[in-house]
């Protein structure tokens, strides 16, 4: 009977170190760690959990205890703020793509604009809405008001503004035409054959748009850093690249 209960042990203790770490990733991941994860799991690894959503709310969910292995952020300022409340591995941490954001409309529009300064969206928007994620909070809301203010466009459209929860729901009200234009990842773009881009803006008038990505100080799989470095090789980057994003795999500084 002793040796039956240290087997039960046993085998309770390897499924929980086999159990999988669970991913809290930008939306505008999807795509790229749908492909990354079930390349993971065909190598016989423990299935990775991935939680889909806008950086910032990602990041209050971690603030509150929400159980997470890694945080895969959109942007730097997110990842700082998690970090700053002590719930990051400093040393885990790694500045992984980069990215851009593009003007969209749909598919079938003619719409065009010439993306630079002095550009006027108004004329185009018409009494429609330019969708955006939430321009004080959403990574790719905050890059796009700021490079609308860079190119004196912001003051124009302003109110006009259709505020979404994340990139990927301003994709979409694009993607069904609810909305004649959108400001998006370019990832985000290529990966919605409903849309097309009809400018791209150029990265002197954002922040540099950087994904960094780390292991949680609380994170409970045995597979965290396992799977950081996976998301560090070549299968994701293959992935990665595929989807639009710029590898630049850098340890984080700490400045």
């Amino acid at each position: 009977m002793a040796g039956l209960f240290a087997c039960i042990l046993a085998g309770g203790a390897q499924a929980q170190n086999a159990q999988g770490p669970t991913v809290f990733a930008a939306a505008s991941l999807k795509n790229a760690l749908e492909e990354i994860t079930a390349a993971w799991a065909k190598d016989s690894k423990p299935p990775v959990k991935v939680s889909l959503a806008a950086s910032n709310t990602l990041a209050k969910q971690i603030e509150q205890g929400a159980p997470a292995d890694l945080f895969f952020s959109a942007d730097l300022d997110w990842m700082d703020y998690v970090a700053g409340k002590g719930l990051v591995r400093p040393e885990s941490r790694v500045n992984l793509l980069a990215n851009a954001i593009v003007l969209i409309a749909p598919k079938d529009s003619t719409a065009t604009v010439k993306v630079g300064p002095g550009m006027d969206l108004t004329g185009i928007l018409g009494q429609g809405r330019l969708a955006m994620g939430n321009v004080d909070a959403v990574p790719a809301g905050k890059y796009g008001k700021a490079a609308l203010e860079k190119l004196g466009a912001w003051a124009g459209v302003k109110d006009k503004v259709a505020q979404a929860d994340s990139v990927r729901a301003a994709l979409l009200l694009v993607s069904r035409g609810e909305a004649p234009l959108g400001i998006v990842y370019a990832t985000d773009a290529a990966a919605d054959p409903n849309v097309k881009v009809i400018g791209t803006f150029p990265e002197g008038s954002h922040p540099p748009i950087v994904y960094p990505v780390a292991v949680l100080k609380d994170a409970k799989s045995e597979a965290s850093a396992a799977f950081l470095d996976y998301l560090r090789g070549p299968v994701a980057g293959a992935a990665f690249r595929k989807q639009g994003f710029t590898i630049l795999n850098k340890p984080h500084s700490g400045s």
